[in-house]
């Protein structure tokens, strides 16, 4: 799973992506009830949180200013993913919004363009994993409705029967 950046309120406290704010509540609380986290929430490294078949990553490493990282950011960091996807490649990857979902192709070697990002797009791409899209679990998404805990679980639910097979 590959997100944005750095929560500005936990990810860096914690080490732990997606900790101390409204996306990580949502994030962790879907992990679970598809089976990828012991349990619901994330605050502190050491609540006993056991992620199975899944990895959390972020296109830019560092907390950018007002949480929106700048085009040359995101390719400095880009070499980080392509690693991390290359040390252990996956099967399934869900980009967490239009960034993550660019800095993904980007750090396979393939082009954005030939993958129109949208929530609930899914791309067979051709270096091996089938990449889902969603909206990114921000607060400011959730409580527009652009997304919601309803469309989130739907991208999960497809993920785990993809996975099943």
């Amino acid at each position: 799973m590959v997100g944005l950046a750095p929560g500005m309120h936990g990810a860096n406290r914690t080490g732990r992506p997606f900790t101390g704010d409204y996306a990580g509540i949502l994030l962790y609380r879907t992990l679970h009830r598809f089976g990828f986290g012991s349990h619901e929430g994330s605050a502190d490294p050491d609540d006993g949180l056991i992620l199975t078949n899944v990895r959390l990553t972020n296109a830019v490493k560092c907390l950018p200013p007002q949480n929106k990282p700048d085009t040359a950011e995101i390719r400095r960091c880009n070499g980080y993913l392509a690693n991390e996807l290359a040390a252990r490649p996956p099967r399934a990857i869900l980009a967490l919004g239009r960034i993550a979902h660019d800095a993904t192709l980007e750090a396979l070697g393939l082009r954005a363009r030939d993958y129109a990002f949208g929530h609930h797009a899914i791309h067979d791409l051709p270096k091996g994993p089938r990449l889902f899209d969603s909206y990114h679990c921000s607060r400011y998404n959730t409580q527009t409705r652009r997304l919601t805990e309803t469309m989130f679980e739907a991208v999960f639910a497809d993920i785990v029967r993809f996975l099943s097979r």
